[in-house]
């Protein structure tokens, strides 16, 4: 082999070594990165043709529903502004009033440090000042200004009730309805064109389904929103106030969405915007335990309003205590359910009223209401609850006990005057 053709054999050897050596050190590299994952063979030689996805911010449907419900009906949502004229009083200024003070040892701490007769030492100043002492919530039911919201709320006949908007503008209202069974009141303002709520079913309800409060809670901080589900539905139970006493409150909604002082007679509403209850009460040392009547009981009364401008009640005209098992082993009835007719702690309060349809209908003392129209009458469904799903004139039929012995009884229903 002569030196030329040996030379060129040489460096067609080193070549192909050099090759191959490049060749199998990254067929190498990209085994061992295929196999941890760090290399896409498909990307590496184009195989896919899709590009990569795009990052998207989508807003989950559930909240979407709720900021549109909020804006639907915020608009018909008012604050509820109470004052009242009270005695212009002199004010004692104590330097251990200040807000040094009232940091470590609350607003209760200077009286401890001024003599008795500087605190008892208030003359009036003469006349009046009118003062905010409270605040509720409402919507608005009609373009022409009626109101809905708790009786509690307007409870005072003698303080003077604002309806704030939520577009800041400000009515004086005037109490029309308050509903002797249900705590519900009717206000009414001068104005025209105002937005309106839209009522929905609260007859088909489902515990753990999605609802929105909002109202004027702590009576500072208006249109509030609150989220939370249906808790239970049908509840019992009983609310007070120092100024409204207890008051048994049946087959209420029972939410976790916030309920705050002031959030009462705001709406409860469903994801499509619709009041389905009327806040009204909230379980004291709870996490957010409220309570809400439900709309359908009080559609009957709203339309009454806008129809005749008052509620009109059915009445049948008796006194009466529901019995439970306690009451009836205690007196020794033969029933443990029903209404039995009483009369009331002072002379005057006669068991039945005269001349009332339960009058007229032959009802006595100690007699037992058991049923009307087929259903029993029980602490979770009253008598009143009963008869106000009837109107009045209508024609009822009462299952009575009298003297032991069950009779049926024809009542035509009256007029709540």
């Amino acid at each position: 082999m002569d030196n030329n053709l040996k030379k060129s054999f040489i460096a067609i050897l080193a070549v192909s070594i050099i090759i191959s050596s490049i060749f199998g050190a990254s067929f190498g590299f990209w085994a061992g990165a295929m196999a941890t994952g760090q290399l896409n063979l498909a990307n590496l030689f184009n195989l896919s043709k899709s590009s990569p996805a795009k990052e998207k911010i989508v807003k989950v449907s559930e909240e979407s529903a709720v900021i549109t419900a909020v804006d639907k009906v915020s608009p018909a949502v008012v604050s509820i502004i109470i004052t009242k004229e009270l005695p212009n009083i002199r004010q004692y200024n104590n330097p251990f009033g200040s807000e040094f003070f009232r940091q470590f040892f609350g607003n209760d701490f200077p009286n401890f440090f001024v003599p008795e007769t500087k605190l008892n030492d208030q003359p009036d100043q003469g006349g009046t000042v009118k003062r905010e002492i409270g605040g509720g919530s409402g919507f608005i039911i009609t373009a022409d200004g009626f109101i809905v919201t708790n009786k509690h709320v307007i409870v005072d006949p003698e303080a003077d009730y604002t309806v704030l908007m939520n577009d800041e503008k400000k009515y004086p209202a005037k109490v029309v309805a308050q509903d002797p069974i249900i705590d519900l009141a009717v206000l009414k303002i001068s104005a025209a064109n105002l937005p309106t709520v839209e009522l929905g079913d609260s007859s088909s309800l489902k515990v753990g389904q999605t609802v929105v409060a909002i109202g004027n809670a702590l009576g500072e901080f208006r249109n509030t929103v609150s989220t939370g589900v249906i808790s239970g539905l049908a509840r019992s139970v009983t609310a007070g106030g120092m100024a409204i006493g207890s008051e048994q409150l049946v087959n209420v909604i029972q939410t976790d969405a916030s309920i705050n002082p002031g959030n009462s007679g705001g709406p409860l509403l469903n994801i499509a915007g619709q009041v389905i209850g009327i806040n009204t009460a909230m379980a004291q040392g709870a996490q957010n335990i409220g309570f809400a009547i439900p709309i359908n009981e009080v559609k009957s009364t709203i339309e009454s309003v806008k129809k005749n401008g008052r509620i009109i009640r059915p009445w049948l005209g008796v006194r009466y205590v529901i019995i439970n098992k306690a009451i009836a082993d205690a007196n020794k009835l033969s029933v443990d359910y029903g209404a039995i007719i009483v009369r009331g702690q002072n002379q005057i309060d006669l068991a039945v009223i005269p001349g009332s349809p339960a009058d007229k209908a032959g009802l006595v003392e100690n007699d037992i209401i058991l049923e009307i129209n087929g259903q029993k009458i029980a602490e979770d469904n009253p008598l009143a609850n009963l008869v106000a799903k009837f109107k009045p004139g209508d024609e009822i039929t009462l299952k009575v006990m009298h003297q032991a012995k069950a009779k049926t009884v024809r009542v035509k229903l009256a007029e709540l005057k």
